[in-house]
Protein backbone atom coordinates (compact mmCIF):
# COMPACT_ATOMS: atom_id res chain seq x y z
CA UNK A 1 0.00 0.00 0.00
CA UNK A 2 1.28 3.46 -1.00
CA UNK A 3 2.71 5.85 1.99
CA UNK A 4 0.90 8.82 2.09
CA UNK A 5 3.03 11.64 3.61
CA UNK A 6 2.05 14.94 5.32
CA UNK A 7 4.77 17.42 5.07
CA UNK A 8 4.93 21.36 6.34
CA UNK A 9 4.46 23.52 4.08
CA UNK A 10 6.65 26.12 3.50
CA UNK A 11 6.67 29.32 1.40
CA UNK A 12 4.19 32.07 1.31
CA UNK A 13 1.79 31.86 4.15
CA UNK A 14 4.04 29.52 6.23
CA UNK A 15 7.38 30.90 6.97
CA UNK A 16 9.26 29.18 9.24
CA UNK A 17 6.74 26.72 10.22
CA UNK A 18 7.63 24.66 13.68
CA UNK A 19 6.30 20.97 14.37
CA UNK A 20 3.74 21.91 16.27
CA UNK A 21 2.20 24.21 13.74
CA UNK A 22 -0.49 23.51 11.14
CA UNK A 23 0.09 20.27 8.99
CA UNK A 24 -1.49 19.94 5.80
CA UNK A 25 -2.07 17.02 4.06
CA UNK A 26 -2.61 17.79 -0.05
CA UNK A 27 -3.57 21.24 1.32
CA UNK A 28 -6.00 20.11 3.58
CA UNK A 29 -5.00 21.08 7.25
CA UNK A 30 -4.43 18.86 9.92
CA UNK A 31 -4.58 20.04 13.41
CA UNK A 32 -2.85 16.82 15.02
CA UNK A 33 0.49 17.70 15.43
CA UNK A 34 3.78 16.37 14.62
CA UNK A 35 2.19 13.05 12.75
CA UNK A 36 3.70 14.68 9.45
CA UNK A 37 7.15 15.03 10.32
CA UNK A 38 7.16 11.56 11.75
CA UNK A 39 5.97 9.98 8.66
CA UNK A 40 8.33 12.38 6.27
CA UNK A 41 11.36 11.17 8.59
CA UNK A 42 9.80 7.23 8.20
CA UNK A 43 9.37 7.60 5.06
CA UNK A 44 12.09 5.76 2.36
CA UNK A 45 14.05 8.26 0.32
CA UNK A 46 14.31 8.79 -3.71
CA UNK A 47 17.75 9.03 -5.46
CA UNK A 48 18.18 12.80 -4.57
CA UNK A 49 17.93 12.35 -0.85
CA UNK A 50 14.13 13.51 -0.88
CA UNK A 51 10.59 11.52 0.65
CA UNK A 52 9.65 9.84 -2.46
CA UNK A 53 6.12 10.21 -2.25
CA UNK A 54 3.82 8.68 -4.71
CA UNK A 55 1.73 10.07 -7.52
CA UNK A 56 -1.49 11.70 -6.29
CA UNK A 57 -3.45 10.61 -9.36
CA UNK A 58 -7.47 11.55 -9.46
CA UNK A 59 -9.50 8.94 -8.64
CA UNK A 60 -6.58 6.81 -7.22
CA UNK A 61 -5.84 6.07 -3.22
CA UNK A 62 -4.84 9.68 -2.50
CA UNK A 63 -8.28 11.27 -3.99
CA UNK A 64 -10.20 9.66 -1.10
CA UNK A 65 -8.72 11.83 1.72
CA UNK A 66 -10.68 14.32 2.62
CA UNK A 67 -10.81 17.23 5.57
CA UNK A 68 -9.55 16.06 8.52
CA UNK A 69 -7.74 12.99 6.93
CA UNK A 70 -4.04 12.13 8.28
CA UNK A 71 -3.32 8.98 8.05
CA UNK A 72 -2.97 6.18 5.22
CA UNK A 73 -6.47 3.70 4.78
CA UNK A 74 -5.97 0.47 6.79
CA UNK A 75 -7.24 -2.78 5.70
CA UNK A 76 -10.34 -4.42 8.26
CA UNK A 77 -10.87 -7.51 9.03
CA UNK A 78 -14.51 -8.62 8.08
CA UNK A 79 -17.25 -8.41 10.80
CA UNK A 80 -17.79 -11.46 12.70
CA UNK A 81 -21.24 -10.92 13.00
CA UNK A 82 -23.74 -11.91 10.15
CA UNK A 83 -25.56 -9.74 8.21
CA UNK A 84 -28.86 -8.62 9.00
CA UNK A 85 -31.79 -9.92 7.39
CA UNK A 86 -33.01 -8.56 4.18
CA UNK A 87 -37.02 -8.07 5.13
CA UNK A 88 -38.27 -7.69 8.58
CA UNK A 89 -41.72 -8.42 8.81
CA UNK A 90 -43.91 -5.70 10.42
CA UNK A 91 -44.82 -7.54 13.46
CA UNK A 92 -45.15 -4.95 16.74
CA UNK A 93 -43.13 -5.08 19.16
CA UNK A 94 -45.71 -5.58 22.21
CA UNK A 95 -48.30 -8.17 21.95
CA UNK A 96 -51.57 -6.80 19.89
CA UNK A 97 -55.03 -5.92 20.55
CA UNK A 98 -56.84 -7.62 17.69
CA UNK A 99 -60.28 -7.01 17.03
CA UNK A 100 -62.55 -8.68 13.75
CA UNK A 101 -65.40 -7.10 13.15
CA UNK A 102 -67.91 -9.13 11.37
CA UNK A 103 -71.77 -8.93 12.81
CA UNK A 104 -73.32 -11.50 9.73
CA UNK A 105 -74.35 -13.71 7.80
CA UNK A 106 -73.49 -17.54 8.87
CA UNK A 107 -71.37 -17.99 6.02
CA UNK A 108 -69.34 -15.00 6.26
CA UNK A 109 -68.65 -15.74 9.74
CA UNK A 110 -67.93 -19.10 9.29
CA UNK A 111 -65.22 -17.97 6.32
CA UNK A 112 -63.77 -15.57 8.81
CA UNK A 113 -62.16 -18.07 10.79
CA UNK A 114 -59.29 -19.26 8.70
CA UNK A 115 -57.91 -15.30 9.39
CA UNK A 116 -59.04 -15.66 13.06
CA UNK A 117 -56.80 -18.78 13.41
CA UNK A 118 -53.36 -17.79 11.23
CA UNK A 119 -53.67 -14.35 13.70
CA UNK A 120 -53.64 -16.72 16.74
CA UNK A 121 -51.05 -18.61 15.62
CA UNK A 122 -48.63 -15.63 14.77
CA UNK A 123 -49.06 -13.74 17.55
CA UNK A 124 -49.86 -16.27 20.64
CA UNK A 125 -49.75 -13.57 23.28
CA UNK A 126 -52.45 -11.28 21.59
CA UNK A 127 -55.42 -10.36 22.68
CA UNK A 128 -57.92 -11.16 20.56
CA UNK A 129 -61.61 -10.14 20.24
CA UNK A 130 -64.74 -10.97 17.94
CA UNK A 131 -67.76 -8.74 17.85
CA UNK A 132 -71.05 -9.72 16.10
CA UNK A 133 -74.73 -9.98 16.13
CA UNK A 134 -76.08 -12.28 18.41
CA UNK A 135 -77.47 -15.15 15.92
CA UNK A 136 -74.12 -16.01 14.75
CA UNK A 137 -72.55 -15.62 18.15
CA UNK A 138 -72.22 -19.12 18.64
CA UNK A 139 -70.36 -19.62 15.59
CA UNK A 140 -66.82 -18.87 17.03
CA UNK A 141 -68.43 -18.62 21.36
CA UNK A 142 -66.12 -21.71 21.80
CA UNK A 143 -62.86 -20.73 19.18
CA UNK A 144 -60.15 -21.52 21.17
CA UNK A 145 -58.36 -18.76 19.31
CA UNK A 146 -60.71 -16.29 21.11
CA UNK A 147 -59.85 -14.16 24.34
CA UNK A 148 -63.33 -11.96 24.21
CA UNK A 149 -66.64 -11.67 21.77
CA UNK A 150 -68.13 -9.16 21.58
CA UNK A 151 -72.31 -9.21 20.78
CA UNK A 152 -74.04 -6.24 19.70
CA UNK A 153 -77.86 -6.29 19.19
CA UNK A 154 -78.93 -3.31 17.04
CA UNK A 155 -82.27 -3.97 18.47
CA UNK A 156 -81.45 -3.41 22.47
CA UNK A 157 -78.14 -1.01 21.59
CA UNK A 158 -77.43 1.80 20.65
CA UNK A 159 -74.41 2.12 18.05
CA UNK A 160 -73.06 4.32 20.42
CA UNK A 161 -72.71 2.38 23.36
CA UNK A 162 -71.04 -0.32 21.15
CA UNK A 163 -68.68 2.02 19.86
CA UNK A 164 -67.80 3.05 23.61
CA UNK A 165 -67.32 -0.30 24.69
CA UNK A 166 -65.02 -0.69 21.44
CA UNK A 167 -62.69 2.63 22.34
CA UNK A 168 -62.85 1.01 26.02
CA UNK A 169 -61.16 -2.47 24.59
CA UNK A 170 -58.07 -0.84 23.39
CA UNK A 171 -57.21 -2.12 20.51
CA UNK A 172 -54.07 -1.78 18.62
CA UNK A 173 -55.67 -3.55 15.38
CA UNK A 174 -59.37 -2.94 14.27
CA UNK A 175 -60.13 -5.38 11.38
CA UNK A 176 -63.14 -4.07 9.69
CA UNK A 177 -64.15 -7.68 7.64
CA UNK A 178 -67.61 -6.08 6.47
CA UNK A 179 -67.59 -2.84 5.03
CA UNK A 180 -71.46 -1.88 5.92
CA UNK A 181 -72.50 1.18 6.66
CA UNK A 182 -73.10 0.60 10.28
CA UNK A 183 -69.25 -0.23 10.53
CA UNK A 184 -68.09 2.60 8.38
CA UNK A 185 -69.72 4.49 11.19
CA UNK A 186 -67.85 2.33 13.79
CA UNK A 187 -64.75 3.15 12.14
CA UNK A 188 -65.68 7.12 12.78
CA UNK A 189 -66.50 6.62 16.56
CA UNK A 190 -64.19 4.48 17.31
CA UNK A 191 -60.66 5.84 16.49
CA UNK A 192 -57.92 3.35 16.08
CA UNK A 193 -55.73 1.52 13.35
CA UNK A 194 -58.64 -0.02 11.40
CA UNK A 195 -58.57 -1.73 8.42
CA UNK A 196 -61.00 -3.05 5.75
CA UNK A 197 -60.67 -5.42 2.53
CA UNK A 198 -61.68 -5.34 -1.03
CA UNK A 199 -65.06 -6.43 -1.42
CA UNK A 200 -64.65 -6.15 -5.18
CA UNK A 201 -67.79 -4.42 -5.43
CA UNK A 202 -67.78 -3.14 -9.34
CA UNK A 203 -66.49 -6.52 -10.98
CA UNK A 204 -69.32 -7.86 -8.80
CA UNK A 205 -71.82 -5.34 -10.49
CA UNK A 206 -70.58 -5.84 -13.87
CA UNK A 207 -70.54 -9.39 -13.26
CA UNK A 208 -74.50 -9.37 -12.77
CA UNK A 209 -75.13 -6.34 -14.66
CA UNK A 210 -73.36 -6.90 -18.18
CA UNK A 211 -72.12 -10.43 -17.44
CA UNK A 212 -68.41 -9.65 -18.30
CA UNK A 213 -66.38 -11.23 -15.11
CA UNK A 214 -63.31 -8.76 -14.29
CA UNK A 215 -62.79 -11.45 -11.46
CA UNK A 216 -59.21 -12.30 -13.08
CA UNK A 217 -57.65 -13.40 -9.88
CA UNK A 218 -60.32 -15.64 -8.26
CA UNK A 219 -59.32 -15.37 -4.86
CA UNK A 220 -61.92 -17.29 -2.45
CA UNK A 221 -63.78 -14.49 0.12
CA UNK A 222 -62.26 -16.16 3.30
CA UNK A 223 -58.41 -15.18 1.68
CA UNK A 224 -59.72 -11.81 0.71
CA UNK A 225 -60.66 -10.91 4.26
CA UNK A 226 -56.36 -11.35 5.01
CA UNK A 227 -56.48 -8.09 3.15
CA UNK A 228 -57.67 -6.31 6.65
CA UNK A 229 -55.08 -7.70 8.68
CA UNK A 230 -51.89 -5.80 6.83
CA UNK A 231 -49.32 -5.43 9.18
CA UNK A 232 -49.76 -8.43 10.93
CA UNK A 233 -47.55 -10.71 8.94
CA UNK A 234 -50.59 -13.69 8.35
CA UNK A 235 -51.09 -15.06 5.34
CA UNK A 236 -53.40 -17.75 4.45
CA UNK A 237 -52.07 -21.50 5.54
CA UNK A 238 -54.10 -23.33 3.38
CA UNK A 239 -56.85 -24.93 5.37
CA UNK A 240 -60.50 -25.18 5.51
CA UNK A 241 -62.78 -23.02 8.04
CA UNK A 242 -63.56 -24.57 11.21
CA UNK A 243 -66.33 -24.72 13.58
CA UNK A 244 -65.17 -25.45 17.84
CA UNK A 245 -68.21 -27.09 19.19
CA UNK A 246 -69.37 -27.17 23.23
CA UNK A 247 -69.52 -30.14 24.74
CA UNK A 248 -73.55 -29.36 25.91
CA UNK A 249 -74.22 -29.21 21.58
CA UNK A 250 -72.30 -31.95 20.78
CA UNK A 251 -74.53 -33.73 23.89
CA UNK A 252 -77.67 -33.32 23.01
CA UNK A 253 -77.48 -33.53 19.16
CA UNK A 254 -76.12 -37.20 19.95
CA UNK A 255 -79.04 -38.07 21.55
CA UNK A 256 -81.66 -36.54 19.47
CA UNK A 257 -79.65 -38.70 16.75
CA UNK A 258 -79.70 -41.76 18.82
CA UNK A 259 -83.35 -41.23 19.81
CA UNK A 260 -84.17 -41.22 16.01
CA UNK A 261 -81.68 -44.16 14.86
CA UNK A 262 -79.22 -42.13 13.44
CA UNK A 263 -76.39 -42.89 16.07
CA UNK A 264 -74.28 -45.64 14.22
CA UNK A 265 -76.32 -45.42 10.76
CA UNK A 266 -74.85 -43.51 7.59
CA UNK A 267 -77.19 -40.77 6.95
CA UNK A 268 -77.44 -37.99 4.39
CA UNK A 269 -78.31 -34.55 5.32
CA UNK A 270 -80.67 -32.23 3.20
CA UNK A 271 -80.76 -28.55 3.92
CA UNK A 272 -83.58 -26.88 1.75
CA UNK A 273 -83.47 -23.45 3.37
CA UNK A 274 -82.03 -20.07 2.10
CA UNK A 275 -82.16 -16.91 3.37
CA UNK A 276 -84.07 -15.78 -0.32
CA UNK A 277 -86.39 -17.63 -2.77
CA UNK A 278 -83.86 -17.59 -5.81
CA UNK A 279 -81.41 -19.60 -3.65
CA UNK A 280 -83.88 -22.01 -2.57
CA UNK A 281 -84.07 -25.21 -4.63
CA UNK A 282 -88.15 -26.10 -5.33
CA UNK A 283 -89.80 -27.99 -2.69
CA UNK A 284 -91.07 -30.38 -4.77
CA UNK A 285 -87.13 -31.35 -6.05
CA UNK A 286 -86.56 -32.00 -2.29
CA UNK A 287 -88.93 -34.56 -1.99
CA UNK A 288 -88.11 -36.44 -5.39
CA UNK A 289 -84.46 -36.51 -3.69
CA UNK A 290 -85.49 -37.73 -0.74
CA UNK A 291 -87.83 -40.73 -2.31
CA UNK A 292 -84.77 -41.55 -5.00
CA UNK A 293 -82.02 -41.54 -1.92
CA UNK A 294 -84.61 -43.97 0.34
CA UNK A 295 -85.46 -46.22 -2.00
CA UNK A 296 -81.56 -46.50 -2.87
CA UNK A 297 -81.17 -47.23 0.96
CA UNK A 298 -80.16 -43.72 2.25
CA UNK A 299 -81.04 -42.88 5.77
CA UNK A 300 -81.90 -38.96 5.51
CA UNK A 301 -82.10 -36.02 8.10
CA UNK A 302 -83.33 -32.57 6.83
CA UNK A 303 -82.27 -30.00 8.68
CA UNK A 304 -82.93 -26.07 8.85
CA UNK A 305 -84.52 -23.32 10.74
CA UNK A 306 -88.06 -23.14 11.95
CA UNK A 307 -88.81 -21.07 9.26
CA UNK A 308 -87.93 -24.57 7.01
CA UNK A 309 -90.24 -27.00 9.69
CA UNK A 310 -93.16 -26.79 7.50
CA UNK A 311 -91.37 -27.95 4.02
CA UNK A 312 -88.60 -30.04 6.23
CA UNK A 313 -91.34 -32.06 7.22
CA UNK A 314 -92.50 -32.37 3.81
CA UNK A 315 -89.30 -34.08 2.51
CA UNK A 316 -89.25 -35.96 5.40
CA UNK A 317 -92.15 -37.90 4.46
CA UNK A 318 -91.80 -37.93 1.34
CA UNK A 319 -89.11 -40.68 2.41
CA UNK A 320 -91.26 -42.62 4.40
CA UNK A 321 -89.61 -44.26 7.19
CA UNK A 322 -86.16 -43.52 6.23
CA UNK A 323 -86.88 -40.08 6.66
CA UNK A 324 -86.36 -37.68 9.76
CA UNK A 325 -86.53 -33.82 10.18
CA UNK A 326 -85.09 -31.58 12.77
CA UNK A 327 -85.82 -28.13 11.07
CA UNK A 328 -86.89 -26.08 13.61
CA UNK A 329 -85.59 -27.92 16.56
CA UNK A 330 -81.53 -27.70 16.68
CA UNK A 331 -79.57 -24.76 17.33
CA UNK A 332 -76.79 -23.48 14.96
CA UNK A 333 -74.41 -25.65 17.09
CA UNK A 334 -76.46 -29.00 17.10
CA UNK A 335 -76.96 -28.43 13.59
CA UNK A 336 -72.55 -28.43 13.46
CA UNK A 337 -72.55 -31.89 14.97
CA UNK A 338 -75.16 -33.31 13.11
CA UNK A 339 -73.75 -32.36 9.77
CA UNK A 340 -69.83 -33.39 11.24
CA UNK A 341 -72.09 -37.35 11.66
CA UNK A 342 -73.26 -37.24 8.23
CA UNK A 343 -71.80 -38.83 5.42
CA UNK A 344 -72.71 -35.84 3.33
CA UNK A 345 -74.82 -33.17 3.08
CA UNK A 346 -77.34 -31.66 0.25
CA UNK A 347 -77.15 -27.55 0.34
CA UNK A 348 -78.06 -24.78 -1.73
CA UNK A 349 -75.30 -21.72 -1.61
CA UNK A 350 -75.85 -21.00 1.80
CA UNK A 351 -74.77 -21.17 5.29
CA UNK A 352 -75.26 -24.27 5.91
CA UNK A 353 -72.85 -25.31 2.79
CA UNK A 354 -70.28 -23.84 4.94
CA UNK A 355 -70.74 -24.79 8.21
CA UNK A 356 -70.79 -28.38 6.25
CA UNK A 357 -67.12 -27.54 5.01
CA UNK A 358 -66.15 -26.30 8.34
CA UNK A 359 -67.20 -29.37 9.86
CA UNK A 360 -65.11 -31.50 6.88
CA UNK A 361 -68.33 -33.43 5.76
CA UNK A 362 -68.62 -33.70 1.71
CA UNK A 363 -71.06 -31.61 0.27
CA UNK A 364 -72.94 -31.28 -2.78
CA UNK A 365 -74.39 -27.54 -3.54
CA UNK A 366 -76.74 -25.95 -5.76
CA UNK A 367 -75.44 -22.57 -7.10
CA UNK A 368 -78.58 -20.90 -9.21
CA UNK A 369 -78.43 -17.00 -8.77
CA UNK A 370 -74.95 -16.56 -7.72
CA UNK A 371 -71.99 -17.88 -9.14
CA UNK A 372 -68.66 -19.19 -7.49
CA UNK A 373 -66.58 -16.54 -9.14
CA UNK A 374 -68.13 -14.12 -6.50
CA UNK A 375 -65.74 -16.15 -4.10
CA UNK A 376 -67.92 -17.69 -1.86
CA UNK A 377 -67.31 -21.57 -3.18
CA UNK A 378 -67.05 -24.47 -0.87
CA UNK A 379 -63.79 -23.35 0.92
CA UNK A 380 -60.88 -25.80 0.67
CA UNK A 381 -63.18 -28.28 1.68
CA UNK A 382 -64.62 -32.06 -0.80
CA UNK A 383 -67.49 -30.58 -2.32
CA UNK A 384 -69.14 -30.64 -5.35
CA UNK A 385 -71.31 -27.45 -7.17
CA UNK A 386 -74.07 -28.22 -9.55
CA UNK A 387 -74.91 -25.37 -11.44
CA UNK A 388 -76.07 -24.58 -14.89
CA UNK A 389 -74.78 -22.38 -17.84
CA UNK A 390 -77.30 -19.71 -18.19
CA UNK A 391 -76.71 -16.02 -19.96
CA UNK A 392 -79.29 -14.96 -17.22
CA UNK A 393 -76.47 -16.07 -14.78
CA UNK A 394 -75.43 -14.31 -12.28
CA UNK A 395 -78.86 -12.02 -11.28
CA UNK A 396 -77.98 -11.03 -7.78
CA UNK A 397 -75.10 -11.26 -5.07
CA UNK A 398 -77.34 -12.43 -2.34
CA UNK A 399 -80.35 -14.16 -4.23
CA UNK A 400 -83.33 -12.29 -4.52
CA UNK A 401 -87.25 -12.28 -3.13
CA UNK A 402 -88.16 -13.66 -7.06
CA UNK A 403 -86.87 -14.62 -10.33
CA UNK A 404 -86.29 -11.63 -12.58
CA UNK A 405 -86.94 -13.64 -15.55
CA UNK A 406 -89.71 -15.04 -13.82
CA UNK A 407 -88.81 -18.65 -14.94
CA UNK A 408 -85.82 -20.00 -12.42
CA UNK A 409 -84.49 -22.25 -14.37
CA UNK A 410 -80.91 -21.72 -12.75
CA UNK A 411 -82.33 -24.29 -10.08
CA UNK A 412 -85.22 -25.79 -11.83
CA UNK A 413 -83.09 -27.03 -14.39
CA UNK A 414 -80.57 -29.30 -12.07
CA UNK A 415 -83.03 -32.18 -11.48
CA UNK A 416 -82.56 -34.64 -8.41
CA UNK A 417 -80.90 -37.21 -10.63
CA UNK A 418 -77.53 -34.73 -11.15
CA UNK A 419 -78.02 -34.57 -7.42
CA UNK A 420 -78.22 -38.29 -6.69
CA UNK A 421 -75.36 -39.39 -9.09
CA UNK A 422 -73.50 -36.08 -7.51
CA UNK A 423 -73.47 -38.13 -4.11
CA UNK A 424 -72.79 -41.21 -5.22
CA UNK A 425 -69.10 -39.91 -6.00
CA UNK A 426 -69.15 -39.43 -1.54
CA UNK A 427 -71.21 -42.21 0.05
CA UNK A 428 -70.03 -45.05 -2.06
Amino acid sequence: MPLLIARPRSGRGNPGAKSGALSTVKGVPCRRAGIAASLAALAPRNEQGGAALPHLRRGGAASSLRRGACRPPVDRAPSPHPAPPPYLPAVPRTPPRILLLRLSSMGDVILTTPLLRVLRRRHPDAHIAYCTRPPFAPLVADHPALDDLIVFDPKDEPLGTLARRLRAGRFTHLLDLHGVLRTRALRLMVPGRWRGYRKRRVARTVLIRFKRNLYLDAVPEAERFFGAARGLDVKPDGDPAELYLSAAARERAGQWLAQHGLADAPFVVLAPGAAHFTKRWPVEHWSELARDLAAAGRELLVVGGPEDATAGDAIARAAGARGRSAAGLFSLQETAAALEAARAVVAGDTGVMHMATAMRTPVVTLFGPTVRAFGFAPYRAPATILERDLPCRPCSAQGGPACPLGHHRCLRDIVPADVVGALARWTA
